[in-house]
């Protein structure tokens, strides 16, 4: 039976299908009895690999280790590692054991290492020696002196990490199972940093439930069995990497599979031929770069039927590509945050073109969205734009240790807020229009920069454009246009700018300020510091 249609813009994902009460480690537990001679983790560049048997026993092992070396339920242990077949254990064994593992993004150095491993308390470090010229060992021992609570750290490769593995001979199986006993599918299991543009990151903290459950409905979305093989190569330290990666494969008794430490277009192309995976997943610019690649052709990827494009909009023709020439027909579109475990919205299998390039998709089973006015809270009629909210399973407990700021996102109702300007169409999919706080208004006109440079996109001499608003005494605000131009040799000045708005945007969308860049100020996660735009208006 079909849901009568609702003219407010409220949607709530429902199944027959009920959430998994399980912790992650009888979840894993589960997938080992069920295939335990199935593939579970390929490394490609090691060559090594694990079936379920001998992957839950790693696990097993890893997690003994860390009870012998005195690791408490709720103690912290961080992971600051490129992706590796230890990174997948550590996520694992730490559950296994009741520990919440702080997830570290590989490209921090000595300031971000400090802050991260000081609030929130690590006491195990679990760290790769070094990646990319960069001495993890040297930054981690710089650290140490300020991190009071840090007493071990184990460097994987070397003695230090064999050491921590051979510990597990001092217990018992009878003392993993005793202290799994302890354990609730609601204790807090994982801490993520996100990456804010303003200050410092703050550690949304997850449970068991929150990200078992996600990964596991991710995964059911785009129809995993264990007959699937899921080639990663985004970020383990991400949720895309650990949860909608590593647990929605687990969940489903598939096979993941790692191409690279780091994103290598061809090594990624290359690990899906010869692993013959079935699913690839990546944002947009990860995929164009292997579409890109000038061998592209010579790549088998015919073993291909899905895969996730999440992070940012993927443009038609990239997405057009991908389904004809990646023979990824059932590739999905995700939307979500790290508050939210992450996704809340995504495409189905069988979409159109036009619902998996100008949306994200519609709720996932269990979660509720609603957009509501910015200003009043009150739930807009579909086809406004307003703040995107959801709610449910996948909600976070909370930023640790800052209850104040958890409280600026999370309402009384427990509705998480995204600070995303989104339209919910009468069809159920939404659109992402924005960001609240670049929401420009001028002269009492509201603006979504977002509408403005996707029509600037279709400039044919525009590589790439953001728009910001900055101050203005008539007005309040007004708009600015940040180009970087596909030739430098051939400027683009505001009048043609200006001249190219005229007749398609209305008046007030026109900007009336340009600036040309080379590059934009970007975040450690690859998202572009519209605030550093805004402040640097004036020199350009």
């Amino acid at each position: 039976m079909t849901a009568p249609s609702t003219a407010v813009s409220y949607a709530h994902g429902t199944s027959a299908t009920p959430l998994l009460g399980d912790t992650v480690g009888a979840n894993l537990r589960r997938a080992v009895d069920a295939w335990p001679d199935r593939e579970a983790l390929v490394d490609v560049p090691s060559g090594r690999r694990w079936t379920y048997g001998q992957f839950g026993s790693a696990v097993d092992e890893l997690a003994r280790g860390l009870l012998a070396r005195g690791v408490a339920k709720g103690d912290r242990v961080g992971i600051w590692a490129v992706n590796c077949p230890e990174w997948v254990l550590v996520q694992y064994a730490t559950a296994r054991i009741g520990a919440i593992m702080v997830n570290i993004n590989p490209a921090y150095r000595e300031h971000e290492l400090g802050y991260v491993l000081r609030q929130s308390g690590v006491s195990v470090l679990i760290a790769s020696p070094g990646h990319k010229g960069t001495d993890y060992r040297e930054l981690a021992r710089r650290v140490a002196p300020e991190c009071p609570e840090l007493r071990q750290r184990v460097f994987i490769g070397d003695h230090s990490w064999d050491a921590l593995v051979g510990a597990a001979q001092a217990v018992t199986p009878a003392q993993l199972a005793a202290r799994e006993a302890e354990l609730s599918c609601d204790d807090p299991i994982n801490i993520q940093y996100t990456s804010g543009t303003t200050g410092f990151p703050k550690g949304a903290t997850l449970s068991h439930h929150n990200i078992l459950n996600n990964g596991f409905w991710v995964g059911e979305t785009v129809g995993y069995s264990e007959q699937d093989r899921v080639c990663l190569p985004v970020p383990f330290y991400h949720c895309f990497g650990m949860v909608m990666g590593n647990l929605g494969v687990t969940s489903h008794g598939a096979c993941i599979v790692i191409p690279a430490p780091s994103f290598e277009p061809a090594a990624t192309l290359r690990a899906v031929q010869e692993e013959r995976c079935t699913s690839l997943y990546g944002v947009p610019t990860m995929f164009i770069a292997e579409l890109n690649l000038p061998d592209f052709a010579d790549y088998d990827l015919s073993s291909l039927r899905t895969g996730i494009m999440a992070g940012s909009p993927c443009p038609v023709e990239v997405m057009k590509r991908v389904v004809a020439e990646m023979h990824m027909a059932e590739v999905s579109i995700c939307y979500g945050m790290t508050e939210t475990s992450p996704v809340s919205l995504q495409t189905r299998r069988d979409d159109d073109l036009e619902r998996r390039t100008g949306t994200v998709g519609r709720v996932l089973p269990h979660i509720e969205v609603k957009v509501v006015d910015p200003v009043t809270g009150v739930t807009l009629p579909r086809g406004e734009p307003g703040e995107l909210c959801t709610r449910g399973y996948s909600v976070m407990l909370g930023y640790w240790g800052e209850p104040e700021k958890t409280a600026e996102v999370v309402d009384a109702g427990r509705w998480m807020h995204t600070g995303d300007l989104a339209v919910l169409r009468e069809d159920g999919y939404a659109q992402i229009v924005g960001r609240i706080k670049d929401m420009i208004i001028r002269g009492g006109e509201n603006i979504y920069p977002r509408e403005i440079e996707e029509f600037l996109y279709g400039h044919p001499r525009i590589a790439d454009v953001q728009v910001v608003g900055v101050p203005h005494e008539k007005y309040g605000e007004e708009v600015l246009a940040c180009v970087i131009l596909r030739d430098p040799a051939d400027p683009l000045t505001l009048d043609e700018l200006r001249a190219y708005c005229r007749d398609r945007l209305a008046h007030y969308k026109v900007p009336s300020r340009l600036r040309l860049l080379d590059a934009f100020p970007m975040t450690v996660s690859g998202k572009v510091r519209k605030i550093e735009l805004r402040e640097g208006y004036g020199e350009g």
